[in-house]
């Protein structure tokens, strides 16, 4: 009965592995629509404020405010890569990593001089582990990621950008469609962009006037695609735990259909030889 002994624990095991996801699996749903809620809310926000950039733009107010800027080559550029602090997400954190990597050596194979700033443990644990300097790493944002810890991230980015240090800003995050798609995306935050030739322009009134009120949305809108970004992150992470979790429990499941059905066939061969031995020995006897 080694054999059986053998099975029981493997199924002990598994149900036990099971219980595991099973139970991450609900915490993951359970987080995932408040998650949704704040990416939902977000969006009308910064359309509103893209909008609104839009139609307050001109060429001659471009030229006062630096976030404008538009070089006329990129010589030093910066990466804020968004990783999860934690796993058990399928292959997440691997794709936004991919993208990172993706996005580092494009820049550097045009001449860029790129520096990383890392959100997340496991995508800076990952470029740690190369030998990559991290310029700077926040570890600390947790499921309810606020603007004040956007601002916290990028305020610094948009100084270094005014002064001429940086050309470009990117942000590596997934873009979140629904639970089952949320793509890893490079997105370009700085240098803002100005809206395209014949987009639709709606008339204000502005008060005070035009060049007070762009000076304090566009750091606005800036942090705003940082804050955005995070939102999703946490979206897309709930979303892509809840799919792997739900996978392994069905594949644990399935195990456990198989070692079940092999315990009770390694039963019923043990039980059919003790009375085989049993007839044989009693036909001795006789």
């Amino acid at each position: 009965m080694a054999k059986g002994r053998e099975l029981k624990g493997r199924i002990k095991s598994v149900e036990n592995t099971r219980k595991i996801t099973r139970t991450l699996e609900m915490v993951a749903t359970s987080k995932m629509k408040r998650t949704q809620d704040r990416v939902a809310a977000a969006r009308p926000y910064a359309e509103a404020l893209r909008e609104v950039i839009a139609s307050l733009y001109s060429p001659d107010l471009a030229e006062r405010f630096p976030l404008l800027r538009q070089p006329a080559e990129v010589k030093n550029a910066a990466i804020i890569m968004m990783t999860a602090n934690r796993g058990l997400a399928g292959a997440f954190n691997a794709n936004l990593i991919k993208e990172t990597r993706a996005t580092i050596a494009r820049l550097e194979g045009q001449g860029v001089n790129v520096e990383l700033h890392g959100v997340g443990k496991k995508g800076l644990g990952y470029f740690r582990y190369l030998g990559r300097t991290i310029a700077s790493a926040r570890t600390d944002i947790g499921d309810r990621p606020s603007a004040a810890e956007a601002a916290d991230i990028v305020n610094d980015l948009m100084a270094r950008f005014a002064r001429g240090e940086l050309d470009a800003v990117y942000v590596v995050y997934p873009n979140f469609k629904s639970i089952l798609s949320a793509p890893p995306t490079a997105v370009q935050v700085l240098p803002v962009q100005p809206p395209e030739a014949g987009a639709k322009q709606r008339d204000y009134i502005l008060t005070p006037n035009a060049e007070t009120i762009l000076g304090e949305l566009l750091p606005l809108y800036v942090r705003n695609a940082v804050y955005r970004a995070l939102v999703e992150l946490t979206a897309a992470f709930y979303g892509a735990q809840r799919t792997a979790m739900k996978n392994a429990t069905d594949n644990a499941g399935d195990i456990l259909t198989n070692l079940r059905r092999t315990y009770n066939r390694a039963r019923q061969a043990q039980i059919t030889q003790e009375i085989a031995e049993i007839v044989g020995g009693a036909a001795a006897l006789e």
